[in-house]
C-alpha cells in the first residue's frame, strides 16, 4: 500500500500568527487548535493561576479594591527603567474600568489609561495589566488598546517604580473617561458612559486606615475593607474580637462576613442606617488597634471562640 502523502506544514514565525481564541484554528494553517499550536504559551499563562496578582505592589489592597468592589477610581503610575524611558514622559493611570471594558486606551494628547475591570484576562492580572500597558505605549493617540491573552511578559512588579506610592482617587461617575481628552463622544461611549453612571454605587475610601471603602447600596451603608493579612491568622483574629464583643465599628454596626478577592480576605461591615464615611473614620482607626493586639495573641482557642470562627470561614464568598 503506497503511503499517504502529508501535506507539508506551513512554515509561519510566531511573529506572523496573530492572536485568536484559544480553540480556533491556529490562524498558521497545521489544522490544530491555536491552544495546542502557537497558543500554547497563552494556554499555559492562562491556567497558571496567580493567587495574589498584586502582592508585592505599593497599595495592595486597592489593587484589589479597584479591580473587585470600587465602581469608579483612579491612581497614578510610575514605571521604573527601561519602560519609563518608552514611555517618554506620558502620563499612565490606573481606572477600575474604562469605557466597553477595554483594557487601555491612550488619549488624544498620548497619556495612556488602564482599566482594572476587563471582560477577559489570563490567571495572572499583574501580568494583563501590564500586558495592556506595553501595548498602549505603542498604540496611535485616540486609540483604545483591545483585548489579548499575554503569553510570558512581565508583571506590574517588573514595570512599577517600587518606590512610588499609590494614590487612588474615588470618583462620583465617569466622567473621567473624556475629561481633559479633547476627544469625539461616539455614540457608543457615550451609551456605555451613561450605563455605567447609572449603576454607581456611591463609595467612598476612608482616610485613617488603608484599604477601606465605605458605600451606600440601596438603603443600607457597608464598610468593605481589603486586609493584608495571612487569611488563616486574620480569621481567627476576628474570631477572638468577635467572642469579646469587640468586632464591630460602633454600636448598631456588625461585621456580616468576609469574601475573598485576589488572595486577600475582605470583611464587611453593616453599619448605622445613614451612617456616613466620616462618621466610620474613628471607629475603623480603633479597630485596626484591636486588630493588630489580637493578631499579636498566640494562646489557645476557647470553645466561643472556635465556633466564630468557624462561622466566618463558612461565610466566606470567593470572588476571584
Amino acid at each position: 500500500m503506497a503511503n499517504k502523502q502529508r501535506s507539508p506544514r506551513p512554515v509561519v514565525s510566531d511573529a506572523d500568527v496573530p492572536v485568536v481564541g484559544l480553540r480556533e484554528p491556529c490562524p498558521c494553517g497545521s489544522g490544530r487548535r491555536y491552544k495546542a499550536c502557537h497558543g500554547r504559551g497563552l494556554a499555559a499563562a492562562g491556567e497558571a493561576l496567580v493567587r495574589r496578582p498584586f502582592e508585592g505592589l505599593a497599595g495592595e489592597g486597592d489593587w484589589i479594591a479597584m479591580r473587585e468592589i470600587v465602581p469608579s477610581a483612579t491612581a497614578p503610575l510610575t514605571l521604573a527603567g527601561e519602560y519609563a524611558d518608552a514611555l517618554g514622559g506620558r502620563e499612565v493611570t490606573v481606572a477600575t474600568v474604562l469605557p466597553l471594558a477595554w483594557p487601555a486606551l491612550v488619549r488624544q494628547d498620548g497619556s495612556i489609561v488602564l482599566g482594572l475591570q476587563t471582560a477577559t484576562g489570563t490567571g495572572d492580572a499583574s501580568r494583563d495589566v501590564a500586558d495592556a500597558l506595553l501595548r498602549a505605549i505603542d498604540t496611535e493617540p485616540g486609540q483604545p488598546v483591545p483585548p489579548s491573552r499575554p503569553g510570558a511578559g512581565p508583571r506590574l512588579q517588573d514595570v512599577l517604580d517600587p518606590a512610588a506610592g499609590f494614590d487612588v482617587t474615588v470618583h462620583a461617575g465617569f466622567d473621567f473617561w473624556i475629561e481633559g481628552t479633547g476627544a469625539e463622544i461616539t455614540d457608543e461611549v457615550a451609551a456605555s458612559m451613561d450605563r455605567a453612571n447609572a449603576a454607581v454605587v456611591p463609595t467612598e475610601r476612608l482616610t485613617g486606615v488603608e484599604a477601606a471603602y465605605w458605600c451606600r447600596i440601596g438603603a443600607k451603608e457597608h464598610l468593605r475593607w481589603v486586609l493584608p493579612h495571612d487569611e488563616e491568622e486574620l480569621l481567627t483574629a476576628l474570631a477572638r474580637l468577635h467572642a469579646r464583643g469587640e468586632d464591630t465599628l460602633g454600636a448598631g454596626t456588625r461585621l456580616i462576613g468576609t469574601f475573598r478577592a485576589d488572595g486577600l480576605l475582605v470583611p464587611v461591615w453593616d453599619l448605622v442606617p445613614g451612617a456616613s464615611a466620616e462618621e466610620v473614620e474613628e471607629p475603623a482607626t480603633a479597630f485596626a488597634a484591636r486588630l493588630d493586639a489580637a493578631l499579636a495573641e498566640t494562646g489557645d482557642l476557647d470553645e466561643p471562640t472556635r465556633r466564630a470562627r468557624a462561622g466566618l470561614a463558612n461565610r466566606q464568598v470567593t470572588l476571584r
